[in-house]
């Protein structure tokens, strides 16, 4: 992610659903991803380790952690940051008054309205509740897009009917 070479182990990360090798800096920035377990150490056939070798220890499977975007609601909308600047403009409050107001700092209000951000879901709500506005766009599943799509014909589907009919 910060695009220097990876020296050591690279971590597997999980950011907005993509999986990622990264640099042990870059690995805050996702969610740990557990990794497939080594099977090249060879264990003679008496089931004791090799001589140098360790017994693979036996643990039970690491729960992952959960990052941001798995407890979001719906997609956050792009013009967020419009959003947030145009709406405390018009109530008239200063960044330093919103961010008073909802009990963050101001470097955080300020980032969010240059877009460098994406607000948290404690703070997104917030938002929406102190400035009135909406930020997430709830993502329809398939199957709902499906069933409210209008079916209409076309100048093909016509021609079919036509001929279909002499």
């Amino acid at each position: 992610m910060c695009g220097e070479t990876i020296r050591g182990i690279p971590k597997l990360i999980r950011v907005e659903g993509a999986e990622l090798q990264v640099c042990s800096r870059c690995g805050k920035f996702g969610t740990e991803v557990q990794q497939p377990r080594r099977t090249d150490v060879q264990r003679p056939a008496t089931g004791r380790a090799a001589p140098g070798a360790r017994a693979p220890a036996v643990t039970a499977p690491a729960q992952r952690k959960r990052d941001m975007f798995d407890y979001m609601e719906g997609e956050i909308v792009e013009d967020y940051a419009d959003r947030v600047r145009r709406s405390r403009m018009e109530k008239g409050l200063s960044q330093k008054d919103l961010a008073l107001q909802l009990m963050v700092r101001e470097l955080l209000i300020k980032k969010i309205e240059k877009g460098e951000l994406i607000p948290e879901e404690e703070v997104r709500k917030k938002l929406e509740k102190v400035l009135g506005i909406k930020l997430v766009d709830m993502v329809a599943d398939d199957a709902e897009k499906k069933t409210q799509a209008k079916i209409t014909q076309t100048l093909g589907d016509l021609t079919i009917i036509r001929k279909a009919r002499k």
